[in-house]
C-alpha cells in the first residue's frame, strides 16, 4: 500500500484560542432557547442543593442540642424536599441537552458533507478518504457534546461557584477565606498543563486519523494485498500505526489524569486547613461546630465545581483540535462553484467549441495548451493519443470538473464558467472507466440516472446495451442486492450497468472514457449496436483503448504534446500515414 497514505497532518500550533468556540456559535445559536432553559433549571437545582449545608448547620447548632424533634423532622422533610427538587431539574435538563447534542451533530455533519459534496477533484485526489471520512463522523462526534453540555457546563458550575462563595460567606467570612487561599495555587497548576495536554491530544488526532486512513486503503484493497501476498508487511506497517496510536493516547491520558488528582490535593489540604482554623477558632468560643461542618461541606462543593470546569477544560482541549479540523474541511475552498450572475443553461443541441484552452493541475505543468476545435450537434468525436496526453482532461473539462487556466468553451454558444453546473451537468453522460456501483439493487444503481424512472424504461435502457441478459439471469432480477462498490459483479457486468444508466439519463452531450475496456470481445461486438443508437442523435466524445471500436466515428483527434497533432476520419488519418496510422496498424499487428 503507497505509504504516503499515513502523512502525518501537520499540527495545528495555535494556542488554544477562544475564537475556534466563538465561530461555533452559528451552530449553537439555533438552539439557544432550549439551552437557557437548560441551563435556567440547573440553576435552580444547583441553589436547591446548596440550602442542604445551612439546613444541616441549623440541626447540629439549634435542633440537636435542644433535644427538638419536631424542628428536626422538619428540617430533614425539608432537606429531602430541596434534594428532589435538584434531582427532577437536572433530569429535565438533561434530557433537552441530549436533544440539543444530537440536533448540533446533525447541523455540523449536513454541512461538512454538502461542502464535500461542492469539492473539486483535486480535493480527493491528494486525501486520502480515511482521513476525510474520520472528520465526518468521529471528529463531529466529539465536538458535538462540547458545544452543547460543554458550553452550558461551564455556565453553570461558574454560577455554582458563585452561589457557594456567597452561601460560604453567609455562614462565615474566616473561614469562607481560608478556602479561597487554595485558588491562587490551583490556577498556576491548571496553567502549568493546559498547553502540554493540548499538544498531546492533537497527536492523538493525527494519529488516528493516519490509522483510519490506513485501514481505509486495506479494506478496498484486499485483494490487491492477497494477489502480491502483502498480508506480513501490512500487518506490520499497521502495528506499528497502532502502537503510535496507543503511546499517544497513554501520554495524552497521563497529562489528563493529572488534572483531578492535582485539584483532589488542593481541596483536600484547604478542607484540612478549614478544620486545624476552625477548631482553633472554635476552641477560644467564636465559632461552632455547626457552622466548621458547614463550611467544611461548601469547601467540598466549593472544588467540586472547579474539578468539573478542570474535566471540562479537559474535554475542550481533547476536542479544540477536532473542532479546528472540521472548520480546516469546511474552510476548504470551493474552486469549481456557480458564478454569481451564473444563469441556467437551457436545452442544448451540443455543440462544442474549445477556444483557446490551456490547463494545468500543477503550476508550470501545461497539460493542454492553446486548444482550439469545434464539433458540430450529433457528431461523434474519438480522442486518441498515448497515455497521459491529456485526452480524459478534455472531456473534464467539457463538464468543468476543473476550472481552466486560459481560454474558454462553449456549448450551444454558452461560455459553460457561466452557467450553473448542475444545468450543464444534468444535459451530460459520462462513462468512465472505473464504474461506481452503489450498494441497493441494480433497478437503483440505474435508476440513479433518472430518478423518476419507470421500470419498463429501465429494462429498455438495460436491454439496449446488453445488460438485461445477464440481470435478468440473477436470482431476484433487477432487484437483486449489490453490495457496496458491486463487489459481487464482474467489471464488465459493471461497466454494462453504468452503460443502462448512463442512456437512462438521456444526455444531450455523451462522453465514453474507456468505457468498453473491461468488456471482452464478443460482448463489445454485441454492445456497439446498442452504442451506435446510444450515440445517434447526441454529440458524442469517445476515449477508447482499441481503435477498432472508433473507425466509424465523424472525427478522430490525436492528441500529444498538450493539443491535437492529427484530426480526421479513420480513412482520412491513415492516408496520411502519420501518428494516428502508426497507432493503428500497431494494434493491428499486436492483435496478430
Amino acid at each position: 500500500m503507497a505509504r504516503n497514505t499515513y502523512k502525518e497532518d501537520e499540527l495545528l500550533e495555535e494556542p488554544f484560542d477562544i475564537k475556534h468556540l466563538l465561530r461555533a456559535w452559528v451552530y449553537i445559536k439555533h438552539y439557544s432557547g432550549p439551552m437557557v432553559l437548560a441551563l435556567f433549571l440547573s440553576a435552580i437545582g444547583g441553589a436547591a442543593a446548596l440550602v442542604s449545608p445551612m439546613i444541616v448547620e441549623k440541626a447540629l447548632d439549634e435542633a440537636i442540642p435542644a433535644g427538638d424533634v419536631r424542628m428536626l423532622i422538619i428540617l430533614v422533610v425539608w432537606l429531602v424536599i430541596f434534594y428532589l427538587l435538584s434531582i427532577i431539574f437536572f433530569t429535565i435538563r438533561s434530557r433537552i441537552m441530549i436533544n440539543v447534542s444530537q440536533d448540533i451533530i446533525y447541523t455540523i455533519r449536513n454541512d461538512v458533507f454538502k461542502h464535500l459534496q461542492a469539492l473539486p477533484f483535486q480535493y480527493y485526489d491528494t486525501r486520502p478518504h480515511g482521513k476525510i471520512l474520520i472528520r465526518v463522523v468521529n471528529y463531529v462526534n466529539s465536538v458535538s457534546d462540547m458545544l452543547s453540555n460543554g458550553l452550558i457546563n461551564v455556565i453553570l458550575e461558574i454560577l455554582n461557584l458563585i452561589f457557594i462563595i456567597i452561601f460560604m460567606f453567609i455562614v462565615d467570612v474566616k473561614l469562607s477565606l481560608v478556602v479561597m487561599a487554595g485558588v491562587p495555587v490551583l490556577m498556576v497548576f491548571m496553567f502549568w498543563i493546559k498547553n502540554k495536554q493540548r499538544k498531546a491530544w492533537q497527536q492523538v488526532s493525527n494519529k488516528n486519523s493516519n490509522l483510519n486512513a490506513y485501514l481505509q486503503e486495506n479494506i478496498v484493497g484486499a485483494r490487491i494485498t492477497q494477489i502480491f501476498a502483502r498480508e506480513d508487511e501490512n500487518a506490520e506497517i499497521f502495528e506499528g500505526l497502532s502502537d503510535r496510536c496507543r503511546k499517544t493516547w497513554m501520554r495524552a491520558i497521563e497529562y489528563s489524569t493529572l488534572v483531578w488528582p492535582g485539584i483532589d490535593t488542593i481541596s483536600v489540604l484547604v478542607r484540612a486547613a478549614i478544620f486545624i482554623t476552625g477548631i482553633l477558632i472554635f476552641g477560644q468560643g467564636n465559632t461552632s461546630l455547626g457552622v466548621i461542618v458547614a463550611i467544611s461541606s461548601y469547601a467540598s462543593r466549593f472544588w467540586q465545581p472547579i474539578m468539573n470546569l478542570g474535566n471540562i477544560f479537559n474535554n475542550f482541549i481533547n476536542n479544540i483540535a477536532y473542532l479546528e479540523r472540521i472548520f480546516e474541511t469546511i474552510d476548504e475552498p470551493v474552486e469549481v462553484r456557480d458564478a454569481d450572475d451564473a444563469y441556467e443553461l437551457p436545452t442544448i443541441s451540443g455543440s462544442v467549441e474549445f477556444d483557446h484552452v490551456s490547463f494545468s493541475y500543477e503550476e508550470g505543468k501545461e497539460v493542454l495548451h492553446d486548444v482550439s476545435f469545434t464539433v458540430n450537434p450529433g457528431e461523434s468525436i474519438a480522442l486518441v493519443g498515448p497515455t497521459g496526453a491529456g485526452k480524459s482532461t478534455i472531456v473534464s473539462l467539457i463538464s468543468r470538473f476543473y476550472n481552466l487556466d486560459k481560454g474558454r468553451i462553449l456549448i450551444d454558444g454558452h461560455d459553460i464558467s457561466k452557467v450553473t453546473l448542475h444545468s450543464l451537468r444534468s444535459q451530460m453522460g459520462i462513462m468512465l472507466q472505473d464504474s461506481f456501483i452503489f450498494s441497493g439493487t441494480i433497478e437503483d444503481n440505474i435508476r440513479y440516472g433518472k430518478l423518476d424512472a419507470t421500470h419498463e424504461e429501465i429494462v429498455k435502457a438495460s436491454r439496449l446495451v446488453c445488460a438485461d441478459d445477464f440481470i435478468s439471469g440473477m436470482p431476484d432480477g433487477y432487484r437483486s442486492e449489490v453490495k457496496e462498490r458491486g463487489s459481487l459483479l464482474s467489471q464488465g457486468q459493471k461497466q454494462l450497468i453504468s452503460f443502462a444508466r448512463t442512456l437512462l439519463s438521456d444526455p444531450a452531450i455523451l462522453v465514453l472514457d474507456e468505457a468498453t475496456s473491461s468488456i471482452d470481445v464478443q460482448t463489445e461486438k454485441a454492445l456497439q449496436q446498442g452504442l451506435n443508437a446510444m450515440m445517434k442523435g447526441r454529440t458524442s466524445f469517445v476515449i477508447a483503448h482499441r481503435l477498432s471500436t472508433i473507425t466509424g466515428c465523424d472525427k478522430i483527434m490525436y492528441i500529444d504534446n498538450g493539443g491535437i497533432v492529427e484530426c480526421g476520419t479513420h480513412t482520412e488519418l491513415m492516408e496520411k500515414k502519420g501518428l494516428y496510422y502508426k497507432l493503428y496498424n500497431a494494434q493491428v499487428e499486436d492483435i496478430q
